[in-house]
């Protein structure tokens, strides 16, 4: 298919003239056909193919979500004509675009039918991290609607890591998160830090809206990065449409806007669509200490009476449950009532089982005996071979033959041990008997 008609192929699609081909509901990804018979397939965002039972197995799923057994609503996705989705979607109070079509449309039927239960989850946890996404945004003057961004990126799973290594709510690549000061090392992923990453998420979209000025195209780069987007706007004669360069960009770019529209939309008329959130009961009051010695979370628990779950859930940017401190001070996140018994019981804390748990030697020292070897056996063995070497000095008369005779030895062997050719000697030189 040539460049013209791709785009004509595409728009078609787009505008809602093209037929959309029946999927199967475990696929991740879709295609959909146009009028002329183009085929096109397009990525479900990999945060929609998590299962459920990983995310309610989450510790904040485990402790403070619940179903909600007062749910009256039939479990079932009612169907609606399409100007009802239009509609919806116009009225969310939004900055961004929020268009409707036939590919937003697939999403949003997916979200609620096959992940309605899912949706219920992340309505649920959303009550622990909204807040906190939307301090961050407020704090960068950006627009409030992305923070449903974390909800394709990783289905709110703090700890989600993706087949390509990206990490935590906002699923930071390590280069990316490291450029936005996100630290990243053996003991420490800072990516799975739900403010850390939050705050770095927020800086990075702020600095991708300085480069493109349109938010539908920032957040197709926050999916694929800015160089993958630049290119789709080179590819298609600079159009700097999200819609006019879509056929041009990764498969998963292509859905990946889609699905922000289908999430901004889920999340607001779940009700509409027979979905109850999970209930939430808030977890207790945090607060922070500064270590400024290494201490793994084992120590914690056992002189704290904390959970290693809770401490590994409230921190979860230590990644061995070993916090550092000894490199530099870091954050230790507790409940606020074990604030004061932590710090009356520092000591303690460090000193148990110390060199069990942090086991690491800071010297060493290095074994200096040196093992026999045949070789040194093999020299001295020679050396004692010449401290019994003989030599006599030739006296007028002799011959080999006699030499030999008086020293047990053979004619031979004496030329040899001299380096002789014939067997004619001269008196007054030395000769090596043995």
């Amino acid at each position: 298919m040539n460049k013209k008609s791709l785009i004509i192929s595409t728009v078609m699609l787009l505008a809602g003239t093209c037929a959309a081909q029946a999927q199967n509901d475990d696929s991740n990804e879709i295609s959909v056909t146009d009028s002329k018979g183009n085929k096109e397939v397009i990525e479900f965002p990999e945060a929609m193919g998590y299962e459920l039972d990983s995310l309610l197995n989450l510790y904040m799923a485990k402790t403070y979500l619940d179903a909600d057994e007062d749910c009256q609503m039939n479990d079932v996705n009612p169907v609606f004509e399409e100007e009802v989705y239009v509609d919806r979607l116009s009225r969310i109070p939004t900055i961004i675009e929020l268009p409707h079509n036939d590919v937003v449309q697939q999403f949003i039927d997916r979200y609620s039918g096959r992940l309605r239960h899912s949706v219920s989850y992340m309505l649920g946890a959303s009550n622990f991290y909204m807040p906190i996404f939307e301090e961050a945004l407020e704090a960068y003057d950006l627009p409030l609607e992305l923070r449903y961004m974390p909800v394709i990126e990783s289905a709110l799973n703090p700890t989600a890591v993706s087949r390509v290594g990206a990490t935590g709510l906002w699923q930071f690549m390590l280069t990316t998160g490291k450029q936005y000061g996100l630290e990243v090392n053996s003991l420490v992923d800072e990516r799975r830090d739900p403010i850390k990453a939050s705050y770095a998420a927020a800086r990075y979209l702020s600095d991708l809206y300085k480069v493109f000025g349109d938010w539908t195209l920032v957040i197709a780069a926050y999916n694929c990065g800015p160089d993958q987007v630049n290119k789709a706007i080179r590819r298609s004669n600079g159009e700097t449409d999200y819609w006019q360069i879509y056929p041009y960009l990764p498969k998963e770019t292509r859905g990946y806007v889609p699905a922000f529209i289908a999430a901004n939309y889920i999340m607001t008329y779940y009700c509409d669509h027979n979905i109850c959130p999970m209930r939430t009961r808030l977890p207790a009051k945090t607060d922070t200490i500064m270590v400024h010695r290494n201490v793994h979370f084992e120590q914690i628990a056992a002189v704290c009476g904390i959970g290693l779950d809770e401490l590994r859930a409230l921190n979860p940017a230590y990644r061995r449950d070993v916090i550092p401190g000894a490199t530099e001070l870091s954050c230790l996140r507790l409940p606020q009532t074990e604030i004061g018994k932590f710090i009356d019981n520092e000591d303690s804390i460090y000193n148990y089982k110390s060199e069990e748990l942090l086991s690491k030697r800071k010297v060493v020292a290095v074994n200096q005996a040196k093992p026999a070897s045949a070789r040194p056996k093999a020299r001295s063995t020679r050396s004692r071979s010449r401290s019994r070497s003989r030599y006599i000095t030739i006296r007028s008369g002799q011959t080999l033959s006699h030499i030999a005779k008086k020293y047990g030895t053979t004619v031979s062997r004496l030329k040899r041990l001299n380096g002789l050719r014939g067997t004619s000697i001269r008196a007054g030189k030395r000769l090596r008997v043995r």
